[in-house]
């Protein structure tokens, strides 16, 4: 069953274009069609590699600035100004780009903010991951962003010398409105434990300035990295209650939720039963998505687990 890969709407069997219409309307309300992206998976990537020094993207994937031309409608790569960027397939590990596309719209479902998304076909008929910058405004407003690892004086080396608690300090230290921003960094610690995402460290945090209020940033970098590394041994990449893996209940309800936290019986319930209600919805939209059989039933079953690690409060 053909998909598109922006909206996963079903396609029908003869229709030439890969796109649904919808998907294109969320891309740009003038667009009618897609061409696949101008470079190969190997040339996207040697793109990258060369372009890595001007541009402001960071991270272990490989990035291309890009900006979509309506008028020849397609995503090109300018040095600067761009809008998007896109991850190309990557060359170690299997499925990324459908791994990353999937595990954003989770986010999605149970109410995390997360930036429009989707995947995009190069000439060789493989998607690449594409996601619309949050901090640019038009085309010459650059929001304030900052990672938590520049906000608690770190490095990339460091980036994983922290802890969850350390994220909350600089929640209260920063944020306009820290009780806010505190309820969904506990939907993103959760939603992270839960999907099988244990290198959230300090650069895959941030907080951004819109309209005054300094707030967390949209999500990103949300993937199951468990399922892509197939042996790891960690659970999540900054320690919750001074430990890596073997994370209970207790840890997040109780101890993260009621103690460091601070939330209330209710907030916490409330939490639990957001996530729990969504579970069933997430389990669909992974049967449906771009990933293989076998990593579906993988991701399916990593979530199963977790789930039920977390039980009741």
């Amino acid at each position: 069953m053909k998909r598109c890969p922006i909206t996963y709407d079903i396609l029908t069997e003869n229709d030439p274009n890969p796109y649904s219409l919808r998907g294109l309307r969320l891309l740009s309300p003038r667009l009618k069609q897609l061409l696949p992206l101008p470079y190969s998976v190997m040339e996207q990537r040697q793109e990258a590699i060369l372009r890595a020094s001007k541009i402001s993207i960071q991270g272990v994937q490989l990035k291309l600035s890009a900006s979509l031309s309506i008028k020849k409608e397609i995503f090109e790569f300018p040095l600067k100004g761009g809008t998007y960027i896109i991850k190309p397939p990557h060359d170690i590990w299997d499925e990324v780009p459908e791994n990353e596309d999937l595990t954003m719209r989770l986010a999605k479902l149970v109410g995390i903010e997360v930036p429009f998304h989707g995947m995009v076909y190069n000439t060789e008929g493989q998607l690449s991951y594409f996601i619309k910058r949050f901090d640019r405004v038009g085309k010459n407003t650059k929001l304030a962003v900052e990672d938590f690892s520049q906000l608690s004086g770190k490095d990339r080396v460091s980036k994983y010398k922290s802890s969850c608690e350390e994220l909350i300090k600089i929640v209260e230290k920063y944020c306009t409105f820290p009780r806010i921003e505190n309820l969904k960094l506990f939907d993103r610690l959760l939603f992270s434990y839960l999907i099988g995402n244990e290198d959230m460290h300090l650069k895959n945090f941030s907080l951004i300035r819109r309209k005054g209020i300094v707030e967390l940033s949209p999500a990103y970098d949300f993937l199951n990295t468990t399922l892509i590394l197939k042996e790891a041994t960690e659970e999540i990449a900054l320690p919750l209650r001074g430990k890596k893996n073997k994370i209970s209940a207790e840890d997040f309800w109780r101890y993260l939720g009621s103690e460091r936290f601070c939330f209330s019986e209710k907030i916490i319930e409330a939490t639990r039963k957001k996530f729990k209600d969504t579970i069933e919805t997430w389990k669909t939209w992974i049967q449906i998505s771009f990933l293989s059989p076998d990593q579906k039933e993988g991701y399916i079953k990593l979530l199963t687990e977790r789930a039920h690690v977390l039980g009741p409060p």
